[in-house]
C-alpha cells in the first residue's frame, strides 16, 4: 500500500487518482477527508502539520510513502518558523517513523527552491551546491537532509514551477493576465524558465516508484525545453486561438515599475531566468508525456 500525504492538494489529487487507476492500493491522507476519490482509495484524516502527527498509525500496513504535504510556496505572510515546523520537522518525524516501520521507499517532493532562489544566472543541475535564498527553500533543503540522515530508502524530487488546471499563485495571475483582451508589454522578455506539467510530475513520481535504481537519488524534474516569458504568454494565448499581442517594452522598465508597486519579488519569480537541466532524470528513463507549449495552451483552451 502507498501512503500519499497532501492528497487533497494540487498534485496530490491527480496522483491518487492515477495510482488508483493503475491498481495500486492507496491511503490518502488529508486534513479534511472528503469523498473525492475512487472507492478503492482509503481516505484518512491527518492533523495540521503545525502540530505533531501520529505517523505510526498512518504507516500501518504501508510499504511506500509519497510525501507531498507541506507549505508549497514562498511568501512574506508566512513566518519562518512555520516553514521549519511544517516542511522540515514534520518531514523529519515522518522519515524517522518510516524507518522504524520498515518502509521500503519514501518519495519526497521537495522543490527547486531547495537549490536556488527564484531566479538563477546559470543552468541548475543536481551536482550544484544548494544555495536556497529564503526560509521556504531552506526548510525544503533541511527536510531533504533529514530524510537522508534517517536511513529510510528514499528518492527526492526537486520540481520547478508546476502548471496545470487549478494552479494558483503567480502563474495563475499570469494566466488571467494573458486572457485579457489587451496587448501585454512582454515582447522583449526573453528570460527562459523551465516549467513542469503536473501530469509530468505525476509521471516522474510513478517512475520513481517503479524504478529500483531511483532509491538514494535526488532528481531535478522539469519539462525538457524551457520557454521565454514571451513564449509562455504566447502559448497561453494560442490556447484561446489568439495572436501573442506582445509589445516590445524593455524588461528593465517592467522591473522598475514592479519595484515601484512593491511587486519586485513577484516579478523576479516570473521575469527572472530559471533554467534547469533534467538530463539525469531523462537518462534514467523518465519520459515526460506533456509538451510545455501544448500543456500551457490547454490551460486557456475553451473546454467545448
Amino acid at each position: 500500500m502507498i501512503l500519499v500525504t497532501g492528497a487533497s492538494g494540487f498534485v496530490g489529487r491527480g496522483l491518487v487518482d492515477e495510482l488508483a487507476s493503475l491498481g495500486y492500493l492507496v491511503r490518502a491522507a488529508m486534513r479534511k477527508p472528503a469523498d473525492v476519490f475512487p472507492r478503492t482509495v482509503e481516505v484518512v484524516a491527518v492533523s495540521d502539520l503545525t502540530r505533531p502527527v501520529e505517523w505510526r498509525s498512518l504507516l500501518k500496513g504501508v510499504d511506500t510513502v509519497v510525501h507531498l504535504a507541506g507549505i508549497a510556496h514562498a511568501g512574506p505572510e508566512i513566518a519562518d518558523d512555520a516553514y521549519d515546523r511544517v516542511n522540515r520537522l514534520a518531514t523529519a518525524e515522518l522519515a524517522t517513523a518510516a524507518k522504524a516501520a520498515g518502509i521500503h521507499h519514501l518519495v519526497f517532493i521537495s522543490s527547486i527552491r531547495a537549490q536556488s532562489g527564484p531566479s538563477s544566472d546559470v543552468v541548475l543541475r543536481e551536482a550544484d551546491e544548494p544555495r536556497p535564498t529564503d526560509a521556504y527553500g531552506r526548510s525544503k533543503l533541511a527536510a531533504e537532509d533529514a530524510i537522508r540522515a534517517s536511513g529510510v530508502p528514499f528518492t527526492i524530487l526537486r520540481p520547478v514551477l508546476i502548471y496545470g488546471p487549478g494552479v494558483k499563485g503567480n502563474l495563475d495571475r499570469l494566466i488571467r493576465l494573458a486572457q485579457k483582451p489587451w496587448p501585454l508589454p512582454l515582447g522583449f522578455c526573453r528570460n527562459r524558465r523551465s516549467m513542469l506539467a503536473r501530469q509530468n510530475l505525476i509521471g516522474a513520481i510513478q517512475f520513481a516508484l517503479q524504478t529500483p535504481s531511483a532509491k538514494g537519488e535526488t532528481y531535478i524534474v522539469a519539462d525538457p525545453r524551457p520557454l521565454t516569458l514571451a513564449e509562455i504568454v504566447s502559448a497561453l494565448r494560442a490556447g484561446q486561438g489568439r495572436r501573442p499581442g506582445l509589445l516590445p517594452i524593455p524588461p528593465a522598465l517592467i522591473a522598475l515599475a514592479a519595484n515601484a508597486m512593491g511587486r519586485g519579488d513577484d516579478w523576479q519569480r516570473i521575469g527572472g531566468a530559471m533554467v534547469v537541466d533534467p538530463a539525469k532524470r531523462v537518462l534514467a528513463g523518465w519520459r515526460p508525456a506533456v509538451d510545455t507549449r501544448s500543456g500551457l495552451a490547454a490551460l486557456t483552451a475553451d473546454p467545448d
